[in-house]
């Protein structure tokens, strides 16, 4: 392959990733560059070819028609060399590519970060990109591989393997402010005590779910504070704000430590796992497999069966 051939398959690889973000910022934060350099490479690749790819302003960037055309055609292109390269991987017995993944900001901190250096030691030939958001992610319109949501938010569409047991839902508040406002013993008590309300993505508050099945009640709590995020509800809640709903997996360490104690529970709830979820295909994308097991296996769940 020719020098020029080679600077402009990079060129052409760069510029499938501004379009995949549709920022040129995201893209050069991915790439490790500046943005000033991806534009002139841009600038150079569209005077390369004769053709404008991207519109661009001040606030916004978007593909031309002819863009969007040559993005697609190379993404399916760069997926192919992917799969080839995964192929010959497989032969070695190692995973090697992109695999792509959005999850929850709660997945990411208590799911991935425990095994990631695992696993980036055990598959070095494997390249994570990584997106935490908590809201709904259509994976494939995104370009992702596969997300990370609780199981009764995976799409029908998808297939979705569970990556922990069901999991466990309590509340906690300190010992201080229980011995300022007394300790709830019924979940009615909370309507009557200072809580962190959890907000929902349209800015409504979501009424806790305390006990499961016939007898779960949903009760809606009212506080001086509302937050969407685990880490500002956690964070309240040691100081004393009020009493916090949380995923007991993500108190784990405070309740342990005593900076938090769980009250009612014996109306602890149980909900749908963590679930890793990704379009039906006759083979998952490099490196997903080994990923799901390493979480599996650090959730004292047994690993998929059939390695490869």
């Amino acid at each position: 392959m020719q020098a020029r051939d080679r600077s402009l398959l990079a060129d052409l690889s760069v510029f499938v990733r501004i379009v995949h973000h549709r920022s040129m910022k995201q893209a050069a934060i991915e790439l490790g560059v500046t943005t000033s350099a991806l534009s002139h490479r841009m600038r150079k690749l569209e005077a390369d070819l004769g053709v404008r790819l991207l519109n661009r302003t001040s606030r916004s960037l978007a593909p031309t028609d002819a863009g969007a055309a040559l993005a697609e055609s190379l993404s399916q292109g760069f997926s192919t060399i992917e799969d080839a390269l995964g192929a010959l991987s497989r032969g070695r017995g190692l995973p090697a590519g992109h695999l792509r993944l959005n999850m929850l900001r709660d997945a990411a901190r208590l799911l991935l970060a425990p095994v990631l250096a695992r696993y980036t030691g055990a598959f070095p030939d494997m390249h994570l990109d990584l997106h935490a958001d908590d809201g709904i992610t259509d994976v494939v319109a995104g370009g992702f591989d596969a997300g990370i949501r609780y199981g009764d938010r995976v799409p029908r569409d998808m297939v979705g393997v569970a990556l922990t047991p069901p999991t466990r839902w309590i509340v906690v508040a300190t010992a201080d402010l229980i011995a300022r406002v007394g300790e709830p013993r019924t979940p009615e008590d909370l309507t009557r005590l200072p809580c962190v309300e959890i907000k929902l993505g349209d800015g409504s508050g979501y009424p806790w779910e305390l006990g499961n099945g016939a007898t779960m009640l949903r009760v809606p709590v009212r506080g001086p504070l509302r937050a969407n995020g685990t880490d500002q509800i956690v964070q309240a809640a040691s100081q004393g704000v009020g009493f916090a709903y949380v995923l007991e997996q993500a108190v784990r360490a405070d309740v342990a430590a005593g900076r938090l104690r769980p009250v009612l529970v014996d109306w602890a709830s149980e909900g749908p796992p963590f679930t890793i979820y990704y379009p039906s295909r006759r083979r998952s994308p490099p490196g997903l497999r080994e990923l799901v097991n390493l979480i599996r296996q650090d959730q004292g769940l047994a690993p998929l069966a059939g390695q490869r």
